[in-house]
């Protein structure tokens, strides 16, 4: 296996040591059966037999997962390992002349297992390939956001934000329920998973409503800062934020109409 793009400094002499591994472990087992050729392949999974394992001895495999190239396998690389296994999709295909020499998936288990040196050499193998995949991923993955001010805890009837103070940070209610004023008058629920006080932090005005505990509460606490980066790094966030603004104002408008209709006698 090499990863495509920017490589750690360890990965070099781990991919070379990885790719000795196959012919350690095979070592003393027969082939099942003939090289397989395949000139070009645009999904190689279909064509393996599940019940076998292949060597690359010629030709180069790109993995694509969700269609993006993320790494390929060269010769000596182990290919089949996936086959037979409910896994996230992965797709293996080859622009060049491909050689694969197949061996017996339960015979090279079998091998395997009756041979400690043989077990460790394996589990180097799995691990090594893993700890080549966290490392891509982490350089792939936004920096995580972490809130600074981390979790508070409210009583009933405490603030959990004042109107009219600085919009420093906004907040997630974790367990429990609130309500939001406006100069005294209650203007809407806050719900658990319901993030609020992010209008202000927007607008960079003061804060236009005061929050209160109905029961206790568990509150996270993101400083404005970090929760705007994660905005930009999680589209989720935002999709959530936009409906619960939603349906807050879908709320006020429906009070606002009740207030605008004539009296019934």
């Amino acid at each position: 296996m090499y990863l495509l793009g920017e490589q750690p400094a360890y990965a070099d002499q781990l991919i070379n040591r990885l790719q000795s591994i196959p012919t350690q472990l095979l070592e003393g087992l027969a082939p099942c059966g003939a090289a397989l050729q395949l000139e070009r392949v645009e999904d190689l999974a279909p064509v393996l037999p599940g019940n076998q394992l292949f060597v690359i001895e010629n030709g180069l495999l790109h993995a694509l997962v969700d269609e993006r190239p993320l790494f390929y396998l060269q010769e000596g690389d182990l290919v089949g390992l996936r086959q037979g296994i409910d896994l996230p999709s992965c797709r293996y295909s080859s622009d060049e002349l491909l050689s694969l020499i197949p061996y017996s998936r339960s015979e090279v288990f079998k091998h395997i297992y009756v041979s400690e040196q043989r077990q460790e050499l394996f589990i180097q193998y799995l691990i090594g390939h893993t700890a080549l995949l966290s490392d891509a991923l982490a350089r792939l993955k936004q920096p995580e956001i972490r809130p600074a001010t981390g979790f508070q805890h409210f009583a009933a009837g405490e603030e959990l934000i004042h109107q009219g103070d600085t919009a420093d940070h906004v907040f997630i209610i974790i367990e429990g329920h609130a309500t939001a004023y406006v100069d005294g008058h209650k203007v809407g629920d806050v719900q658990k998973d319901e993030i609020f006080g992010a209008m202000a932090v927007f607008t960079r005005e003061k804060r236009n409503a005061t929050v209160l505990a109905n029961e206790p509460c568990t509150v996270m606490v993101i400083p404005k800062e970090q929760f705007l980066s994660l905005m930009q790094s999680n589209p989720r966030i935002a999709h959530s934020l936009i409906e619960n603004m939603a349906r807050r104002i879908d709320l006020l408008n429906k009070e606002v109409t009740q207030l605008r209709l004539p009296a019934t006698a």
